[in-house]
This record gives structure tokens, C-alpha cells and sequence, in this order.
């Protein structure tokens, strides 16, 4: 009884999809039900975290992957008409899975299909199922002085990263990816194809980091190129606790956001716990947009604490650093950034912060014995600074602007299935992220949208009031989150494109006074 059911109720979504798609070829041909033996490899092959494969995990009535707009417009539609969540997915690396599970009744729109990069005369249009690896790749054929900021791991998708911010290793010289876009095409909750003129400036604005999939769903993305040189120079230094790593991260702190905005400085802290040693290692990986014999000049006068040489600066073309920074060998074919799948699945969560008063050495030695005693969870550093500082936390929803260091991401990551596994490892990294309060901004503690994290908070179901959504609102949005909801409120006024940390929807702007 129970399949004869899920087949009529199968039959009648499909009938629903086909009367109200008119595309060749026809949107039964990219739908997948589970009975259909392609479902479970459709769905788990863009599930970056693996603690979202299991039995237990919920499961979509359906999948869409649409290859033409029809297949979106009628997807919209028939979730209206049977009740259901729609989850929006581009690359599959929201941390905490939100782009591809719900407790509540729902199906997945999977917009892979839709990948396609035309880079022309210095901007790109760019759909949102194309990876990161995809768009450096296509920018790299047509230009040698071209490049895009945007991040470092070539199979995230465009859709997520753009629409959540998007930060990388050019970030100091040219802000974010967010910073970049110049318009965009988006389908809303009637079914309308809207670019920048026709959805407006309060929509545009929204979806640059607001997080898109609070809005409709974005098809692709303009995007203005920025002018790299032909020539860039990138390294890679490791330093032990023994040799002077707290004193070099303490300076870290005071010239990494200061120094030529040309040059990016990551650190990646991790401990070492092994039988005659427990320590930590800092990992200290730069790009700098010029030649090896002007990086090296500028290390030596502003942060000679870290020892790099003329020898470990390697020099290289902006496409080739991509490659060097996602931990390829060099010489490796430029062919690997169209892989869409990662080198390797983990089990994983993140967390993040944001520093903006150089932590002591007395407090960075307390750091430091905590990650030992805890023993997994790792810390990148990554510096703001330079463009950032420029542009005004109100200009995009991304506000985390003028007057931070750096940001901290928070990282565990563990092999084994199971429940005791993950809840060993998920109490590590927020033991680690409590430990870490003193030393964070506080009023809001601030967090990264794309750094998903629903420890933080979430809506019920996606069913939000606004005294709910602000309480994680405020931490990834700070002062932006109440335009926000007035521009959810007005574009999508039934809250239909919900989610467990979608931007709430008020029936009038003024009940939020009320409220």
C-alpha cells in the first residue's frame, strides 16, 4: 500500500512538472524519484560532508536537475501546489548541509546542469552551477592578466559561494567576489526572469551576499575581471612551537591586514599529538600579485620573523597558483580545476569568528595548550585589510569590513561512521570555539555566512518570526539583517524559499516595530 502510494504520488508531481514545463528535452528526463536507479548517485554526488550520506539522513521526494529555466519555473509551481521545500544546490559545500536536506517535505533543485562561463572583453557571465575550478579555467583561456577573486577550492559552486559573499586569496586587493558582480539573472517565487534592472537595486543588493536562496533562485551571474600580473609569487612555510611559532603568529597579527594589499598571508594551526611530542604547527602560505624578488623585499623589511627567503618565493601564473594553493604538484594539468569532485570526502564541521584586537603571546600559549589538549580541531587565519577597509559594511550584506584583523575558521574533520564519532568531534570544535570567546568580536560574536554553522541558531522549519532570525541574523549580517528581511519581505511575502537560516518574511515592514 505504502509504494503503491509513493507511486501515485510520484505520477501525479511528474504530471505536474511536464504541464508546466514547455522545454526540450522535457523535464521528465532530468527528474529523479527514488525508485529511479540514478536517484541515490544523483543525490550523493554533490554531498561534500559526509555526515549527510547516512541512512538516517532525510531524503528528497525528488530531484530536478534543470538544464533550461522552464524546468525551474515549473519546479516552483508544483512545490506550491503539493506543500513541499524546495532545497537549492550549486556545488553541495554548505557545511551543514542545509542545501540539500530539510525535515520538513521537500525536493531538491540541482543546478549542475547549468554551467556554463562566456568570458568576454574583461566580464563573464557565469551559471550558478559552475564550479570555482570551471570559471579560473575558462578566464585562464581567453586571458594570460585576467584573473577573479573568489576562493581557493575549485569544486565549490559558483551559486553558494557568490551568494554568500565569496572570499580568496585576492581579497586585500580586490574585495570579495560579491565586490565584483555586476548583475544577475534570478528567477522569483512567481516564476519571472529578472536581471539587475528589473529585479532593482534592493533585490540586486540582497542576493551579494545575503544569501540567495532566500530570494529565488539565481541562474547566473555577471562578473567584472580584475587585472593580475603575468607573473606571481606564491609560498608555503611551516614552523614549529621549538622554533618561535607563537612569537611569529603574535607579529602575524600586527602586519598581516597592514601590509602592501598585493600580498595575502594565510595560517593554518594545527596540533601535533604524537607519542614523544605534542605541539603545534603553523602553516604560513602567501600569494603575492608580483614577482619573487619584490615579495621577498617586502618580507624582509615588514616580517623578517618568519624567515622567508628568496629561494622559497616561487614564481608562477595566477592560474598556476590556484593549483598551488588547493595543494597540487607543480606542472600539474590545468585540466584537474574542471574535476567537479574533491580529492577526498570527510566527515566534517566548521565554525568561524572574527578578531579584531591582536590576541597577547600569553593568550595565543593558552590557544595553543588548548588545540593539544583537544587534539583535532585545526585554525586558519585569514587577513582582512586593504580593499576591505575600504568598502562600507552597508554597501553589500556582507559587513564584515573595516576594523577586523582576520578571520578564524574553525575546522574538525574524522574518518569513522557513527554517532559516537561525531559527537566526540562536534564537541571538540565547540569546545574550541567557547575557549575562544575573550578573544573574539563580541556585540554581535560575528560569524560567516558561507562558514555555515546552525550552532549559531536556526528558524523552526524555516518558519521564522523575526526575534528568532535575528538572533543568528545579526551575527552574519550585523546592521544588514533588517534590510534583509524588508527585502524578503517584499519579494517573497509567503516565505515560500525557506530554510533553516533563510532570512525571515514579515507581513509588513512596520510589524517589525511591533515585534
Amino acid at each position: 500500500m505504502a509504494n503503491s502510494d509513493h507511486l501515485k504520488q510520484n505520477k501525479t508531481i511528474l504530471q505536474c512538472l511536464t504541464d508546466h514545463s514547455i522545454a526540450s528535452p522535457s523535464i521528465s528526463s532530468v527528474t529523479f524519484f527514488p525508485t529511479d536507479p540514478s536517484f541515490t548517485s544523483t543525490l550523493q554526488s554533490y554531498i561534500r560532508n559526509l555526515r549527510f550520506t547516512s541512512t538516517t539522513t532525510p531524503k528528497p521526494l525528488f530531484i530536478v536537475v534543470p538544464s533550461h529555466v522552464s524546468h525551474i519555473q515549473a519546479s516552483i509551481i508544483c512545490c506550491k501546489t503539493h506543500g513541499l521545500e524546495m532545497r537549492i544546490r550549486s556545488g553541495g559545500h554548505d557545511y551543514d548541509g542545509l542545501s540539500y536536506v530539510s525535515k520538513a517535505p521537500f525536493m531538491i533543485l540541482d543546478l549542475f546542469n547549468l554551467r556554463s562561463v562566456i568570458v568576454d572583453n574583461g566580464t563573464a557571465w557565469v551559471e550558478s552551477g559552475a564550479t570555482l575550478g570551471e570559471l579560473f579555467y575558462a578566464i585562464s583561456l581567453k586571458s594570460k592578466t585576467h584573473g577573479f577573486p573568489a576562493g581557493v577550492c575549485p569544486t565549490v559552486g559558483v551559486g553558494g559561494h557568490f551568494s554568500g559573499g565569496g572570499y580568496g586569496n585576492m581579497m586585500r586587493k580586490f574585495g570579495l567576489s560579491v565586490d565584483n558582480v555586476i548583475d544577475a539573472k534570478l528567477v522569483d517565487v512567481n516564476g519571472n526572469v529578472l536581471d539587475r534592472e528589473s529585479m532593482g537595486e534592493d533585490l540586486f543588493w540582497a542576493i551579494k551576499g545575503g544569501g540567495g536562496a532566500s530570494f529565488g533562485i539565481i541562474i547566473s551571474w555577471k562578473i567584472k575581471l580584475v587585472s593580475v600580473p603575468e607573473i606571481v609569487t606564491v609560498f608555503k612555510i611551516e614552523k614549529t612551537l621549538e622554533q618561535g611559532v607563537t612569537d611569529i603568529v603574535h607579529k602575524w597579527q600586527y602586519i598581516a591586514d597592514k601590509i602592501d594589499p598585493n600580498l595575502f598571508i594565510r595560517v593554518v594551526l594545527l596540533p601535533v599529538n604524537k607519542k614523544h611530542l605534542q605541539s603545534i604547527k603553523a602553516k604560513f602560505i602567501g600569494l603575492f600579485l608580483g614577482n619573487g624578488q619584490e615579495l621577498s623585499s617586502l618580507m624582509n623589511e615588514a616580517f623578517p620573523e618568519l624567515g622567508l627567503s628568496f629561494d622559497q618565493c616561487i614564481e608562477m601564473s595566477w592560474i598556476e597558483s590556484i593549483l598551488f594553493w588547493s595543494n597540487y604538484p607543480k606542472g600539474t594539468s590545468l585540466d584537474v580545476l574542471l574535476d567537479r569532485q574533491p580529492q577526498q570526502e570527510k566527515y566534517l564541521k566548521k565554525k568561524s569568528d572574527y578578531v579584531q584586537e591582536p590576541i597577547s603571546k600569553e593568550n595565543l600559549e593558552g590557544i595553543w595548550n588548548k588545540m593539544i589538549e583537544l587534539k583535532r580541531p585545526a585554525l586558519t587565519l585569514n587577513p582582512y585589510g586593504g580593499k576591505m577597509s575600504e568598502i562600507l559594511e552597508f554597501e553589500t550584506p556582507f559587513p564584515h569590513r573595516a576594523g577586523n584583523i582576520y578571520k578564524i575558521q574553525y575546522s574538525v574533520t574524522w574518518k569513522d561512521d557513527g554517532v559516537e564519532a561525531s559527537g566526540r568531534s562536534l564537541d571538540q570544535i565547540r569546545k574550541l570555539y567557547d575557549y575562544m570567546t575573550p578573544y573574539v568580536s563580541k556585540s554581535p560574536r560575528s560569524s560567516y555566512l558561507n562558514y555555515r554553522d546552525v550552532d549559531i541558531g536556526i528558524n523552526e522549519n524555516g518558519n521564522a518570526s523575526y526575534s528568532e532570525g535575528v538572533i543568528w541574523g545579526r551575527k552574519y549580517f550585523k546592521g544588514n539583517f533588517e534590510r534583509l528581511v524588508q527585502v524578503k519581505s517584499k519579494v517573497d511575502p509567503g516565505n515560500f524559499f525557506r530554510y533553516e537560516q533563510s532570512i525571515p518574511c514579515l507581513g509588513s515592514w512596520k510589524s517589525i516595530t511591533a515585534e
